[in-house]
């Protein structure tokens, strides 16, 4: 690093240990709606999240502690003063990079929501292919009655975007004698390799627990009902339809000619999963349109399931 960017880190690094947020409060007490909510969303249904001795998904630790839509009134200026030093060096993009959670006690319907934020630390500067910048983790202790519940860890990249490289001409018309380029491999293991063998024979395979007979989406080892490593397979009818989608327009990437509908496809036996909705264009995707299964093969090594517009052959 040059000797400006050694100024700015030792500046960074006197935010360390500095307060982001103190006493703040949950903007609501733990709730049954929300974790109703939260557990549709994620296709959650555990039994331990609803009834009236409920509890709350222990990944929802941080959800009882954001600003919503109103924003957060209870940052420090330690907070804002670090996040303008890196604005001032150009560093005015954000992303967020990941989490780490540690959970000490369940949530509970009725429990009110307090939490402190320290800045717990700032790395030197990196450079990545979204740009250079400095990585900021701060750290969240959540308490619920005074006592702690849980801690949660936010990393975000705060960085300086790079130039954008010369755009590529678009898929399937690859410069004279370039093949043209080829979708990213599944990652297949010993977890997922059954699945993968299924779709090479034109089989939707979905997992079924050996002990509660609970069927899983995506290949898991382990049964989240019960806990069992016990399974076998059944094969999925094809029939299904659009439980949510999102339309990709941003980022291109090679093989791919945006914007196209990405599905999360509700199948008739009541799992879930994400592939592209085809057969009609990407603005007339609906939720509750029926989709059928169908094998699109991408090239000469790869074949996906995708669903089919309609629900018919």
């Amino acid at each position: 690093m040059s000797g400006t960017d050694d100024a700015l880190h030792e500046r960074l690094l006197a935010f360390v240990g500095r307060p982001a947020a103190t006493a703040g409060t949950g903007k609501d007490p733990v709730n049954l709606p929300m974790i109703r909510h939260w557990c549709e969303a994620m296709g959650d249904a555990h039994p331990a999240y609803r009834g009236p001795d409920a509890v709350a998904p222990p990944t929802m630790l941080q959800a009882w502690t954001m600003g919503g839509l109103s924003g957060h009134t209870d940052r420090s200026s330690a907070y804002e003063e670090l996040f303008a030093l890196l604005d001032g060096a150009g560093c005015t993009s954000v992303v967020a990079t990941d989490c780490e959670q540690e959970y000490l006690r369940p949530l509970r319907p009725g429990d009110e929501i307090g939490f402190d934020t320290v800045i717990e630390s700032v790395s030197e500067r990196k450079t990545t292919k979204l740009g250079t910048g400095y990585f900021v983790t701060t750290r969240t202790d959540v308490r619920a009655g005074g006592e702690l519940a849980g801690t949660h860890r936010f990393r975000i990249l705060k960085y300086a975007p790079a130039p954008r490289a010369p755009r590529k001409p678009p898929a399937g018309n690859p410069p004279a004698g370039k093949p043209p380029a080829r979708r990213p491999r599944p990652v297949v293991n010993r977890d997922n390799a059954g699945f993968w063998e299924g779709v090479a024979e034109h089989r939707l395979l979905v997992q079924r627990c050996g002990d509660c007979a609970a069927l899983r989406f995506p290949w898991l080892p382990g049964c989240a009902d019960c806990g069992s490593r016990e399974w076998d397979t059944v094969e999925a009818s094809g029939e299904g339809t659009v439980f949510s989608y999102v339309v990709m327009h941003h980022p291109s990437f090679p093989a791919f000619d945006p914007p196209y509908a990405v599905g999360l496809i509700e199948l008739a036996e009541g799992v879930r999963m994400i592939s592209n909705v085809v057969g009609v264009p990407y603005d007339e995707v609906r939720i509750g349109m029926p989709v059928r299964l169908e094998f699109l093969r991408v090239d000469e090594e790869l074949e996906l399931p995708v669903f089919r517009a309609g629900g018919e052959d």
